[in-house]
């Protein structure tokens, strides 16, 4: 619980903020701390150990927490659709033909969003986020007004990476030639949003980038130090149709154009065959597996489990939650509960993952994959203060277990997080975000709903008949 409790500073030195509980560090040890601490000072860790060490080094700092609370690193999520999606959540129908929920749906509510929309959708998403202790969040690419997400992240206290439109077919909304497509990716990277808000470059992927833009976008990547990031193979039926166009499957031809790299990150890559995998690890590209997406779609991920084979042979691998009408809830915790189910039932092994190595993808691995990792994915002295408090009072909380990441990842999610903070500031407390009018946003929301579904000409309805309430 949060609370304002000083001492004496007889010394001088000083954190501002103590946070208390058993600390579960993600440092290279993994160490857990029973009746630990994390000192802060400003946005950084300035100390992990014993809760008695920390209060002693900095006696007059204030101090929040108990033994009773699990402290983790903030969770990353590495793709996920801000716009869009938020605002027609869980109404796309769930039984299409593969492509239809695209481009029959998704399409045309993104050509129809307008930039309050934008800010909207993003402030609603990065709220639900947060309540989940998701504190860092990567765009998946389908921003068309990056200023007002940025504002979003800027409000509710997110830390967010941004990406815009890119693509270059003939009839999508925000699609061009490959050089207004890579001018807007480069005013992008060129702006300033504050410290916890950054860009890279983003692509669609699939077919609807042609290989002068997927090398142009790949070039801009490197020479601004930072990630290029497209959605690729998640179905079948996006190889079957790169085979036809270029008569190679998709990542052996863009590894062939020189496309992938340690800065390139891969949404998805469901359907790979045995050398994509190996130009995959070959290059040091991440993945990121969105698995409720893939179930949610019927994408085939049970059949070939070929992350947990990229994961065992020390592949680069984030989990992600995608979109609102694909992974529909934003809860990390979630995300990792069902990777780790998958991995132990796909490969008829219950030894092969477990628990622990679910929690480091969506922490410190996870970091890794997505080059963040000097900032944040563990608690260590030096790192941004990406704080989560797990309140561990409830009944999903047994009250005599061993192991508490058995107990986070297999037992409980985004609903027993009770405070978080991002860069040392505290954005959720209690469970409620402070910086955002939840219950006036979720007023605009339905109505902007409303509006955004006929200007997309779209007709979410229920698969069975639902009465109209008695007057």
């Amino acid at each position: 619980m949060l609370d304002d409790r000083r001492s004496d500073n007889p010394d001088g030195s000083r954190a501002e903020h103590i946070v208390r509980g058993t600390i579960i560090t993600m440092d290279p040890e993994r160490r857990i701390i029973d009746d630990g601490a994390v000192a802060l000072a400003g946005d950084q860790i300035i100390g992990v150990g014993p809760a008695s060490e920390i209060l002693t080094s900095f006696p007059s700092s204030i101090v929040t927490g108990s033994a009773a609370d699990l402290v983790v690193p903030g969770y990353i999520n590495g793709h996920q659709h801000l716009t869009g999606d938020r605002l027609i959540q869980s109404s796309i129908p769930d039984n299409l033909a593969p492509g239809e929920s695209i481009f029959s749906w998704v399409v045309p509510v993104h050509a129809a969003h307008t930039p309050d929309n934008d800010e909207l959708s993003a402030s609603l998403t990065l709220a639900e986020s947060l309540v989940n202790g998701v504190t860092s969040t990567f765009e998946a690419g389908t921003v068309a007004h990056p200023e007002r997400v940025a504002a979003a992240a800027q409000q509710v206290g997110a830390r967010v990476t941004i990406g815009t439109w890119g693509w270059d077919v003939d009839d999508g909304p925000f699609a061009g030639p490959v050089d207004e497509v890579i001018d807007r990716q480069r005013q992008l990277l060129n702006q300033e949003y504050g410290p916890l808000v950054s860009s890279w470059v983003a692509l669609i992927g699939h077919d609807l980038m042609s290989d002068e833009l997927a090398v142009a976008a790949s070039d801009l990547a490197k020479s601004y130090d930072t990630k290029l990031t497209f959605h690729i193979s998640p179905t079948t039926s996006d190889v079957e149709s790169y085979l036809a166009r270029t008569g190679k499957r998709p990542l052996v031809h863009l590894d062939e154009l020189g496309v992938l790299g340690p800065h390139t990150v891969l949404a998805h890559a469901v359907h790979l065959d045995d050398d994509e995998a190996q130009r995959v690890l070959a290059s040091q590209a991440s993945v990121v597996s969105c698995p409720w997406a893939y179930l949610r779609l019927g994408q085939g991920i049970t059949r070939e489990f070929r992350h947990l084979q990229l994961w065992q042979a020390a592949g680069r691998l984030a989990l992600g939650c995608d979109s609102e009408n694909a992974g529909d809830s934003v809860d990390g915790l979630r995300v990792a509960a069902l990777f780790t189910g998958l991995a132990k039932d796909c490969s008829v092994d219950p030894t092969v993952f477990g628990a622990h190595e679910g929690l480091e993808l969506l922490t410190i691995k996870g970091a890794e994959a997505l080059g963040v990792a000097d900032q944040v994915g563990s608690i260590e002295v030096g790192k941004q203060a990406d704080l989560v408090v797990h309140d561990r009072t409830g009944v999903s909380w047994p009250p005599l277990g061993r192991d508490p990441v058995l107990q986070l990842v297999w037992g409980n999610d985004g609903r027993s997080v009770r405070d978080v903070l991002v860069a040392g500031r505290v954005v959720v407390r209690h469970g409620k975000v402070l910086g955002l009018d939840l219950e006036a946003a979720t007023a605009a929301a339905a109505e902007a709903s409303e509006k955004l579904i006929a200007r997309a000409d779209i007709e979410p309805t229920s698969c069975w008949p639902t009465l109209p309430p008695q007057a």
